[in-house]
């Protein structure tokens, strides 16, 4: 990625300017569902090139903001949508008629899609900043900038410096903290405010430090299986490699054994090398941690969020579903987590936020954690990693609330429509068929309509679509199934999986003319 030169004493004065202004504004913004405001998103994936390029169809990842479309059912905000590449209209089209209670027309008129024709695996912002005329279209869609702020991804140097050449707040952390969400960074924090965590050591710089690591946690623990090592700024599971040590010859473990191990490491990226991830390790650095194991493990997720006031708020609790050869490997979650220690999981995530809010931490986040039971009857959760920014439980929860406009109570954990039903939702990034390959966004909207596999504004409840960007390339879409129980939501997922692979066969099976 672009490296930029540190910011003058001036610019970080301005933007602290703007950062004060936005704090100011924002109880107006937040309480008047009236007020005029615009929100500016830039769904840039500012993270490390290389290791995004083993995700299928990572490029068409900018379309999984465009929930926050649905902003636009506030009648008085305006939202200006930038991507690297044009997104098809009749995607665009699906979200504006998802809008509860606002004509398509009208909402249409409120947004504004600007592209920087440039499919290039550069990061969004990166593009943005070498394109001043774009920057200057941005400002032209801006008609008040006193009620407008950026929303982001991630926040980076270089979304501050989209920040300061638009003039606008931005509604996430000041890159000046990031390490706090590093891998590295939350270990210490885990540590700091007493949580537990499993055994292992951090900041390691290089392979003879993760050598060391994986030695010192065997002399510990010697009937220790596994060990995970993860790069510090590895997402979504893809910087993660286990390390076996059920394979050791007979006698003690040796540094030089473990040495030797190291190139064959269990990686979770595909088609992940020793070379490449050796080279990431000295560029980020890393952890070691102890594989956590048993025959009965949950990976739930607190979402918090510290808003411009300093205010600290739950927002969500998840069960994450991860795959890969060791689960390490994020492919969806489901809403609320588990009624037994979904309490348990916000009150840690709650201890995390209040330090980081110390910090001055700003935005969406999440802390991801790894549970297992105790031998008591209840749960042991060791805390994993925090999230300075959007993932993969953000959209889906943005999308329940914004189609059914209901609240999260952090009282029970659960989430309750305005006519005080519960809702629960199964979501996934990754339902990816061969079968899928070739549909068209107009298409996978025409199956669902002759299926009645939608979301249904009466009764609130179904099936809203997502990533269809890359349906006909990769043959992969988001799906979030949102119902009145866990058993209802994954019905409907299960539903949708049947009818798409139906269609899609019976797409094969036609003659070719």
């Amino acid at each position: 990625m672009l490296k930029l030169p540190p910011l003058t004493q001036a610019e970080r004065q301005r933007v602290r300017e703007l950062q004060y202004r936005f704090a100011r504004s924002f109880a107006t913004i937040r309480d008047d569902r009236n007020a005029p405001r615009t929100v500016v998103i830039v769904p840039s994936l500012s993270l490390d090139q290389e290791v995004l390029a083993r995700i299928s169809g990572v490029h068409h990842y900018e379309e999984r903001q465009l929930c926050t479309l649905l902003l636009l059912r506030f009648p008085r905000t305006r939202v200006i949508y930038l991507t690297s590449t044009p997104i098809a209209e009749p995607i665009i089209d699906y979200y504006l008629h998802l809008l509860p209670g606002i004509p398509a027309q009208h909402a249409r008129r409120r947004l504004t899609l600007i592209s920087c024709d440039d499919a290039s695996p550069t990061p969004l912002t990166e593009k943005l900043l070498e394109r001043p005329r774009v920057l200057q279209r941005i400002r032209e869609a801006i008609p008040d900038p006193e009620t407008a702020h950026m929303t982001c991804f991630t926040v980076t140097e270089l979304e501050q410096a989209l920040g300061l050449a638009l003039d606008l707040p931005v509604y996430g952390c000041d890159p000046a903290i990031y390490h706090l969400g590093t891998k590295s960074g939350s270990r210490k924090l885990f540590r700091e405010i007493g949580l537990d965590l499993p055994a292992g050591m951090e900041d390691l710089a290089n392979p003879d430090d993760v050598c060391r690591a994986l030695s010192g946690l065997k002399s510990k623990n010697p009937g220790l299986k596994r060990a995970v090592v993860k790069l510090n700024d590895g997402f979504s599971g893809e910087g993660n490699a286990v390390f076996d040590f059920r394979s050791i010859p007979d006698g003690d473990v040796t540094d030089a054994w473990i040495r030797a191990r190291l190139p064959h490491l269990d990686f979770e990226a595909s088609g992940m090398s020793w070379e490449l991830y050796s080279e990431k390790l000295v560029a980020m650095g890393g952890i070691v941690e102890e594989f956590i194991e048993g025959d009965e493990k949950r990976s739930p997720s607190a979402q918090l969020r510290i808003d411009p006031t300093g205010a600290v708020e739950p927002i969500s609790t998840h069960d994450q579903l991860l795959g890969g050869d060791n689960a390490q490997i994020f492919l969806g979650c489901r809403f609320p987590a588990d009624e037994v220690y979904r309490l348990d999981i916000q009150d840690r995530g709650l201890a995390v936020a209040n330090a980081l809010a110390e910090r001055g931490a700003l935005g969406r986040f999440s802390v991801d954690f790894l549970s297992v039971p105790d031998g008591s009857g209840g749960w042991r959760h060791f805390a994993i990693e925090i999230n300075l920014r959007k993932g993969g439980t953000t959209h889906p929860f943005l999308m329940l609330q914004s189609l059914t406009d209901g609240t999260y109570c952090s009282r029970t954990g659960r989430f309750l429509t305005p006519g005080g039903e519960p809702r629960y939702y199964m979501a996934s990034d990754n339902l990816e068929s061969e079968l899928y390959r070739g549909l068209l966004p107009f298409d996978l909207i025409d199956v669902a309509a002759m299926n009645r596999l939608h979301w249904h504004g009466t009764n609130q409840e179904g099936t809203a679509f997502h990533l269809m960007g890359a349906l006909s390339e990769f043959g992969k879409l988001g799906v979030v199934c949102i119902g009145p129980s866990h058993e209802r939501a994954e019905a409907y997922y299960r539903e949708t999986v049947e009818i798409l692979n139906k269609e899609g066969q019976s797409w094969l099976r036609k003659p070719q003319q």
